[in-house]
């Protein structure tokens, strides 16, 4: 939403946001078994390094992986500190390949989190939520500026899309991959999730396509700040860029955020 001018008052930010999650009827977001430290994959990338004429069977990780690469399972349970590696199609010409370890999931709240940003009721009635992840880039294609592919957990059993932002976010960023992003690159990011009507968040879920089996991570969600839960601390960073795509055809969520600073 566009900010305006306010006479004799310090420079604020105006927050615009809508709020989508995506409701599994009758699945389950955590996969049982598989705690184990390592990637427990069975999933081998195979076809041309090249993402050109790429094609995703429903419910599996798209050709034009590069060989040798080994995919995590889909289904596999993981806990927070564990790395999975993980293919999708950010579009239609280019396969993302990723080592995605989620560090930390942090509870907090609009009065801690979000200082000089103006929200709309419909805005607080959701629970903020950050999560911290290393990424690495195991394929072969530049995956500058793309968004991590990751929707948080909630405990009603729905995906909730993470939010991004028009201008910088300190406390929680950067949300997208960097610029450039080539083959061998690696990135800290932390995601933004807004869940709806006060909810809580379970964990984190891989998952590219609705028919895909999510690869999840749970474990403790501790509140920002607390002694302790040092690792995978958000800093600051300058989010940018809007989700691709979403796990379903034509029921996509649309969560974003938008905002700049008033003048």
């Amino acid at each position: 939403m566009s900010a305006m001018a306010r006479h004799g008052r310090s420079p604020r930010r105006s927050l615009g946001l809508a709020v989508g999650a995506l409701l599994l009827a009758g699945a389950t977001l955590t996969a049982c078994g598989g705690s184990s430290n390592d990637n427990g994959d069975g999933a081998t990338g195979s076809g041309a390094a090249s993402a050109s004429g790429t094609a995703t069977t429903a419910g599996s990780y798209p050709t034009g992986v590069p060989s040798g690469v080994s995919l995590t399972s889909p289904g596999k349970a993981l806990q927070v500190g564990q790395s999975a590696t993980v293919a999708w199609q950010p579009s239609q010409q280019l396969v993302g390949v990723l080592d995605l370890t989620v560090t930390a999931m942090h509870s907090t709240t609009f009065a801690k989190s979000f200082k000089g940003w103006e929200l709309d009721d419909a805005t607080k009635a959701n629970a903020p939520y950050f999560v911290t992840a290393t990424v690495r880039n195991a394929g072969q294609s530049d995956l500058a500026g793309q968004p991590v592919p990751l929707y948080g957990s909630a405990a009603t059993g729905a995906l909730v899309e993470a939010s991004t932002f028009a201008t910088d976010f300190k406390p929680c960023g950067p949300s997208v991959l960097p610029t450039p992003f080539p083959a061998g690159a690696s990135a800290k990011v932390c995601l933004v999730y807004l869940v709806p009507h006060a909810g809580s968040l379970d964990g984190v879920s891989f998952r590219p396509t609705e028919a895909f089996d999510p690869i999840t991570w749970s474990g403790e969600v501790t509140p920002l700040g607390k002694a302790g839960a040092s690792s995978g601390t958000p800093s600051s960073g300058a989010p940018s860029g809007l989700p691709t795509s979403s796990p379903t055809a034509g029921g996509s969520p649309d969560v974003h955020m938008s905002g700049s600073p008033l003048h």
